[in-house]
């Protein structure tokens, strides 16, 4: 058993100026894919880039490995009313180049991912805000135009910019830290290396020499330097090789449970997508037991029809999964009417998942024994967003895996929504739900709005539900590692072992 280890030392009473503690190691983290911007408010990708910018920029509020909000510039927070929420942040801290981190930096951050003009990739995550008023350099108030009992939450992802820097530097490729580490070596594509920011305002946590996050795309090739020692942490480490690293005499693996769920997403922009009964079909076409027991050696949960998993606010613990059955998916593609003689692009996004290609040949079989043929069209995870983001021209099939880190349906949902870029599915009814569950802070209905929204989406079929993916890891003996299951890869979430 891997000891336990706090988020942050003392969160709660952060001093500027404290020194750092005595030098410790060097640690190196590596990741399946390249980051693909410097700039936090240009990535939603809490498993990629932002868990290496959470290194460098900081947020008001942290959320530690057991899921609970934890101060971290903001010392206290408080809902006012339903739409207004006052933030109290440590006097006097700064980012390394001297410009204050106080509440105006928040404005301005808030108003950049906010201006209609300029949108950021994490603009819909701020889109209820109203305004934004400062109260003194340590006290700010943030008016919204409906109940967001989630902004707490949603303020955990949000990293902040020093105003003046950015206006003379690009942070998509420049960085310029306001908090625990700053960057001392980055080569786009291969690694990034990070050491202590002796600027940082607040008290210290046990700190390394160096943090170093190193993209090594290959599975094997991970696991394979985790037992060379080369590096002290990955994730995505198959189910059938925990106990290999295991019974290494310098690491050790494990799992525990995920907010993440992985399905195969319909584009319903595109024919024949938009048939129900061809989507309901599909999901009696996946074995989806079979799936978690074979490919995962029991460890993945099946998803009970929906993408939420149990630690979700809004999750419905009474839906039940499509269960298998390929003759009922055969007498449902016949009723369709859909045209079985034409093959369907079945897009991967590679190195992405943990074991995504296997699991998207799996389901390809699948369709194929009940007359569904595809074409698996493998891409690099980047190219898959683009598609995904900005192209908005996904495939008919693809493989994908979605989480939020507010934990909370309200973030989750929306990525199905009505007009969201992320959504590809347009459904009145399930838009209506997810108004309702905005709509108030009352707890009772927030879920009873959800609890409608996931049925219909069960019903609806926008995807095939698969299962809540385990979040696997391996460490090395040299550090203490307390496991998360909401994505996020942090250094300080590690200590160095005695």
């Amino acid at each position: 058993m891997m000891k336990t280890v706090s988020l942050l030392a003392a969160a709660t009473a952060l001093t500027v100026g404290a020194a750092f503690p005595a030098a410790a190691m060097d640690v190196t983290l590596a990741q399946s894919s390249a980051i693909n911007t410097l700039d936090p408010h240009g990535s939603a990708s809490v498993g990629l880039d932002l868990s290496v910018l959470s290194h460098i920029y900081p947020t008001l509020i942290l959320r530690d490995p057991s899921y609970e909000l934890v101060p971290s510039l903001a010392t206290s927070w408080k809902a006012v009313d339903d739409t207004t929420w006052t933030f109290t942040l440590v006097e006097g801290a700064t980012f390394a180049n001297g410009e204050p981190l106080d509440a105006e930096t928040v404005k301005w951050n808030l108003q950049r991912v906010t201006d209609p003009d300029n949108p950021t990739r994490i603009s819909s995550w701020f889109s209820s805000i109203d305004t934004v008023e400062v109260n003194s350099p340590t006290e700010l108030t943030i008016k919204t135009k409906n109940p967001f009992p989630a902004l707490p939450a949603q303020l955990s992802m949000f990293m902040l910019l020093p105003p003046k820097w950015t206006a003379d530097h690009d942070p998509v490729t420049e960085t310029m830290s306001g908090y625990l580490y700053k960057v001392s070596d980055y080569v786009p594509g291969d690694h990034i290396t990070m050491v202590p920011n002796d600027k940082y305002w607040g008290d210290k946590p046990a700190q390394f020499d160096s943090v170093t996050f190193r993209v090594i795309p290959e599975t094997a090739s991970r696991i394979a330097a985790l037992l060379a020692g080369e590096v002290d942490m990955i994730n995505k480490v198959p189910a059938s090789e925990i106990k290999r690293i295991e019974d290494a005499p310098n690491a050790s693996a494990g799992a525990v449970d995920s907010t993440r769920s992985v399905f195969i997403k319909f584009n319903t922009e595109k024919a024949p997508l938009d048939n129900k009964l061809f989507r309901q079909a599909l999901n009696y076409a996946v074995d989806k037991d079979l799936i978690a027991d074979a490919l995962f050696d029991g460890l993945a949960t099946v998803s009970n029809c929906q993408v939420m998993t149990p630690y979700y606010f809004g999750y419905n613990p009474d839906l039940k999964a499509y269960p298998y059955d390929p003759e009922k998916a055969k007498a449902l593609l016949e009723e369709s009417g859909v045209d079985l003689g034409q093959t369907f692009e079945f897009e991967i996004p590679t190195g992405t998942y943990l074991q995504g290609e296997e699991v998207a040949q799996a389901v390809a079989q699948m369709f194929a024994d009940v007359g569904v043929k595809t074409n698996m069209q493998s891409m690099e995870f980047g190219a898959y967003l683009d598609k995904y983001r900005k192209a908005h021209d996904l495939g008919r099939f693809s493989l994908l895996g979605q989480s939020w880190a507010t934990i909370d349906a309200d973030g989750l949902l929306t990525l199905f929504k009505p007009g969201n870029q992320y959504s590809y599915w347009n459904d009145d009814a399930f838009d209506q739900a997810l108004i309702e569950g905005i709509s108030t802070t009352d707890e009772a209905k927030r879920e009873a709005a959800y609890k409608k929204a996931t049925e219909i989406m069960c019903e609806e079929a926008p995807v095939v539900f698969l299962y809540a993916q385990p979040a696997t890891y391996g460490v090395s003996d040299r550090v203490d590692y307390q496991a998360r299951g909401d994505d996020w890869m942090r250094a300080f979430d590690m200590t160095p072992k005695e």
